[in-house]
């Protein structure tokens, strides 16, 4: 059981660490540099051209070492499945802005067609071809599940895509959504062990993954991971939730998923009803936190420090 823990974190760490060296400079000879938007706060200005598609890495590290323990392990394919299906989406965003030059990316209904197909694929192995339960574990109950019957797939639909691109709007600053999910990831390994769930393999290799992403990933970032790495570890954190069981456990472990795609949601919202108004001074709201002078590094370690707490939390209401 350690050996499928701790080898998976090493294997992976050790791939994602020695490919960013190779990998960055190739992509800067590329100039697959990262577009810096101008409305957004001044002193990122700066970042612009770093590279981008960096998230390509972390999951050469994962696929690598996934297939390595894929045989016995058969629910890490579903997981893989699932978190290589979304960063497959934010991979062909990041192509069309980076390389073809396309501010836009991919069209709102294109991007959401693929999250759709991805997510009912997902939702199909569920419900026919797993021996995963799709009952939920309450949290705080001592293990008692709930049957969401009837309300299985809008919820299920609402949670996958809530998830995801609430993964998508935390990767904003450096090292940030790369912290926050590599905490999530721990958790999830912990409770993969406790639980024999089978998937440890899995989970210790995003760990291993996203620490050696890390070391070229902190504040001042040598590479940006791009929708291709975010959009896969949303798909990675909702996907391990569902095999575990543990989809109502989300709101406490990605809170910060969760503040983030509402504090979009709300800005937005209030813009439009109020002809111009914000609550926020800008979203997603660690530019909020930012342009109250927070430093990068403070609102990423703040951001940390609260994803440890509310995985503690969420450790004890099991």
């Amino acid at each position: 059981m350690k050996v499928e823990v701790i080898l998976p974190i090493i294997i992976s760490f050790a791939i994602s660490a020695v490919l960013c060296p190779i990998v960055i400079p190739f992509l800067k000879r590329l100039k697959f540099g990262q577009p810096i938007r101008q409305e957004g706060p001044k002193e990122h200005l700066k970042k612009s051209g770093t590279p981008v598609m960096g998230g390509i890495v972390f999951l050469i590290g994962i696929i690598i070492t996934s297939l390595i323990y894929l045989n016995g392990h058969k629910n890490i394919a579903p997981i893989l499945f699932v978190t290589l299906g979304f960063g497959l989406i934010g991979f062909l965003d990041d192509f069309i802005k980076v390389v073809m030059k396309n501010p836009k990316g991919l069209l709102p209904w294109q991007k959401m067609l693929g999250q759709l197909l991805v997510t009912g694929i997902f939702a199909l192995y569920l419900l026919k071809f797993s021996d995963v339960s799709t009952e939920a574990i309450i949290p705080f109950t001592g293990g008692k599940t709930i049957d969401m019957g009837i309300f299985f797939l809008p919820v299920f639909f609402f949670i996958v895509l809530g998830t995801v691109n609430g993964a998508n709007f935390t990767d904003g600053l450096d090292g940030l959504c790369t912290s926050v999910t590599l905490l999530i990831a721990v958790f999830f390994t912990m409770i993969a062990i406790a639980t024999n769930a089978g998937i440890q393999p899995v989970t210790g290799a995003v760990v291993g993954g996203l620490m050696g992403f890390l070391l070229f990933n902190v504040h001042p970032a040598k590479v940006f991971m791009g929708d291709t790495g975010s959009l896969a570890l949303g798909g990675f954190v909702v996907a391990t939730a569902y095999m575990l069981q543990l989809p109502l456990f989300l709101p406490m472990i990605a809170l910060i998923y969760m503040v983030e795609i509402l504090s979009v949601i709300i800005q937005v919202t209030y813009f439009k009803k109020t002809g111009g108004k914000r609550i926020f001074k800008m979203s997603p709201i660690h530019h909020h936190f930012e342009l109250c002078g927070w430093s990068e590094t403070r609102v990423v370690a703040v951001f940390s420090i609260v994803t440890t707490i509310m995985c503690l939390c969420a450790y004890l209401a099991l």
